[in-house]
């Protein structure tokens, strides 16, 4: 394993220095579900969710939160998006929301925190939406399942 890039060698915490870094084109997916009684998954895709379209608002908080990832994760950098893509989707089999978010970028780092703060938030907006009608609903498996560009390479979940 390597070590960790963001505390130096007295043990203090550090933002990674990139500047002599190539500006190369950069992706990051990440994946998440909010699973929930299926009482509650029918009531978001019947329209009963009094506070609204709770995947129409939970997109756009998505997009929202990426955009503030440097605010939210101390010493991430910030970056200049130029796409933000928050997809949610109703799985009735599982009783779940699947939200899918795509970041790109044309820099010297990454934005796999972007996507996944974007998830997290769209899952939490979720959450906050639906709590009235089920406090049980779990926020479950985000992670990053593709990144591109950059030194390390291309990274696909299994």
């Amino acid at each position: 394993m390597s070590k960790l890039t963001h505390i130096d060698a007295a043990g203090n915490a550090r933002m990674v220095d990139v500047s002599e870094k190539s500006d190369t084109e950069r992706v990051a997916v990440a994946a998440g579900s909010v699973v929930m009684a299926p009482e509650t998954l029918a009531l978001i895709t019947g329209a009963g969710i009094k506070k609204g379209d709770v995947l129409s608002v939970a997109q756009l908080a998505g997009i929202m939160g990426a955009k503030k990832t440097p605010d939210l994760i101390p010493l991430c950098h910030p970056l200049p998006l130029t796409s933000v893509t928050v997809e949610l989707a109703a799985d009735a089999g599982r009783n779940a929301v699947d939200i899918t978010a795509t970041c790109r970028t044309t820099g010297k780092t990454g934005v796999e925190m972007e996507a996944l703060t974007a998830v997290s938030v769209a899952a939490l907006t979720v959450y906050d939406m639906c709590k009235a009608a089920d406090k049980a609903m779990r926020l479950t498996e985000i992670r990053l399942t593709h990144k591109s560009g950059g030194k390390s390479g291309t990274y696909d979940a299994e």
